[in-house]
C-alpha cells in the first residue's frame, strides 16, 4: 500500500469511527438535548407539614418546581400550590446537591399555584412556551421532577432529578392530560415539549384510584399568575 492509500485508509477508517461515535452520543437526540437545557432549573422542594394521622407531630413532604425567574436579589421558583400549603422549614435544593432556605411569596389556591423565592442569584431559568392551547394530542413531552426523593434516600440512591417521556393525551378544561403519571415528588415539576424544552404546563396528580394518568396545569394559567406579581419570565420565540 502506498503512502497515499495507507493515509486515505487511515482517514476513512477516523472517519468512520467519528460518525458511529456521533450516533451513540445521547446529545444527538432532541429530548436529551430539551431536557439537559431545562434541568438546571429543576429543584427539589422539602418541607415539614403538620401530620393529619393519629400522631401528632411533623411528616416530611416533598415536591418539584422549576426556576422562572432569577436576578442579582434572588431567585423565583414556580410550583403548585398543595404542595407548600401549611409548609414549615421549606428548602429548595439546588443542582441536586445544595439546599436553602425558602418562602412562600404568593399563591393561588383556586389554579393550584404558588411562587417560592430564595435568596441565590442569577440562576438558570426555565423558558417557558407560549402557550399550551395549541398543543395537540400526541405532542411529545417530557415531566422532570424528584419522585420519591425519600425513598431514593433509603435505598442510598442519592438525590438526582428525574426525567419520564410521554405525550400529552388531551386538552382537558385548564389541564393537560397526560399518558404517564405524575409520581408524588414529582408535583410541581416542569412539564416540557420534548424538542424544545419550553415548559408547557406544570405537573399535577388528581385520581387517587388512577395513579397511571397525569395532568398538568397549563403554561398559559401559570403566567397569568406570575404576571399578576410582576414576574419577568425567559419566553419561547
Amino acid at each position: 500500500m502506498t503512502g497515499t492509500a495507507r493515509a486515505l485508509a487511515i482517514a476513512c477508517a477516523l472517519a468512520t469511527s467519528g460518525c458511529a461515535t456521533q450516533a451513540r452520543t445521547p446529545s444527538g437526540d432532541p429530548f436529551v438535548r430539551a431536557y439537559r437545557a431545562l434541568r438546571p432549573s429543576v429543584v427539589l422542594l422539602t418541607m415539614k407539614i403538620r401530620s393529619d394521622g393519629k400522631h401528632s407531630g411533623l411528616d416530611d413532604v416533598y415536591g418539584s418546581g422549576v426556576i422562572v425567574a432569577s436576578d442579582a436579589s434572588g431567585s423565583d421558583i414556580l410550583t403548585v400550590e398543595h404542595v407548600v400549603n401549611g409548609a414549615r422549614a421549606l428548602h429548595a435544593t439546588l443542582d441536586e446537591r445544595r439546599a436553602v432556605p425558602a418562602r412562600i411569596v404568593a399563591v393561588d389556591v383556586k389554579n393550584d399555584l404558588a411562587l417560592v423565592r430564595v435568596d441565590v442569584p442569577d440562576r438558570a431559568v426555565a423558558r417557558l412556551a407560549r402557550g399550551a392551547r395549541e398543543i395537540e394530542p400526541g405532542t411529545a413531552i417530557g415531566i422532570a421532577g424528584f419522585p420519591i426523593p425519600d425513598a431514593f434516600s433509603d435505598e442510598h440512591l442519592g438525590v438526582a432529578t428525574s426525567v419520564y417521556a410521554g405525550r400529552v393525551s388531551s386538552q382537558r378544561a385548564d389541564s393537560l392530560e397526560l399518558d404517564l403519571p405524575v409520581i408524588p415528588g414529582e408535583s410541581g415539576g416542569p412539564i416540557f415539549d420534548a424538542t424544545t424544552g419550553d415548559v408547557v404546563a406544570l405537573g399535577e396528580s388528581r385520581f387517587d384510584d388512577e395513579k397511571a394518568i397525569g395532568f398538568g396545569i397549563p403554561i398559559d394559567v401559570a403566567k397569568r399568575f406570575l404576571e399578576r406579581y410582576g414576574i419577568v419570565v425567559r419566553m419561547a420565540p
